[in-house]
């Protein structure tokens, strides 16, 4: 399981058993984990940025697990961040190395709304935003949806034309009220080129979808 971490695998077999929420969230596994991990070298591969920080933020970021329908949910983050600064402090970290990886913590979340103002934040709420993004990101989107008790789309108005849109009652209203709208936000231009691609995946998917329900989007 640690070897996607090299090469801080020592650090990782640590920090992983802190990441591990009390409910089964296949959209927030060890698998989001090593595929965030993946976005964030990707990203560093142009921007740069301290691997050891960016390693333990991305281990953290989600350690504190609140529900996508919790009232609480933006201050997810927030309490992830003065987890981890419990933890790196426990384990002997300096106090500005911790603030980084808390800071970066702090600053990943969608919903948090944070500007994240460290290279290392940026790379890593880029990074995270990958993963709600492309095929990956609409397989977590009807994954959530469906622990949530939503349904696929509605049959009766699909692209919302006569309604307002409500993606907690169908899974297709979250393209346009969240995913359609993440390519707009990266803070890194490796990580802008990166999201550029998985938004055209996410358009294809969502004209095909709609022609196999019978309700093709104009071209």
């Amino acid at each position: 399981m640690t070897a996607a971490f090299a090469p801080f695998q020592d650090l990782a077999s640590l920090l992983i058993p802190h990441t591990v929420a009390e409910k089964i969230d296949g959209s927030h596994d060890v698998s989001h984990l090593q595929r965030v991990w993946s976005n964030v070298c990707l990203i560093r591969n142009d921007e740069g940025g301290d691997q050891e920080i960016l390693l333990a933020a991305t281990l953290l970021h989600d350690c504190v697990a609140v529900e996508k329908n919790s009232p609480f949910r933006s201050s997810a983050s927030r309490l992830a961040a003065a987890k981890a600064t419990e933890l790196l402090t426990e384990m002997g970290w300096g106090e500005e190395r911790i603030e980084a990886v808390a800071h970066a913590v702090e600053a990943h979340s969608f919903s948090a709304a944070i500007t994240p103002t460290t290279l290392e934040a940026k790379i890593l709420q880029d990074a995270d935003r990958l993963d709600a993004m492309g095929m990956i990101g609409v397989a977590r989107m009807f994954y959530v949806s469906g622990r949530m008790g939503g349904g696929l789309y509605d049959p009766a108005d699909p692209h919302a034309a006569q309604r307002p849109y409500d993606d907690k009652r169908f899974a297709v209203d979250h393209f346009s009220t969240k995913l359609f709208h993440l390519a707009d936000g990266f803070q890194t231009e490796a990580g802008a080129r990166l999201a550029k691609v998985r938004h055209e995946r996410m358009q294809r998917f969502l004209h095909e979808l709609m022609q196999e329900v019978g309700a093709p989007l104009p071209i």
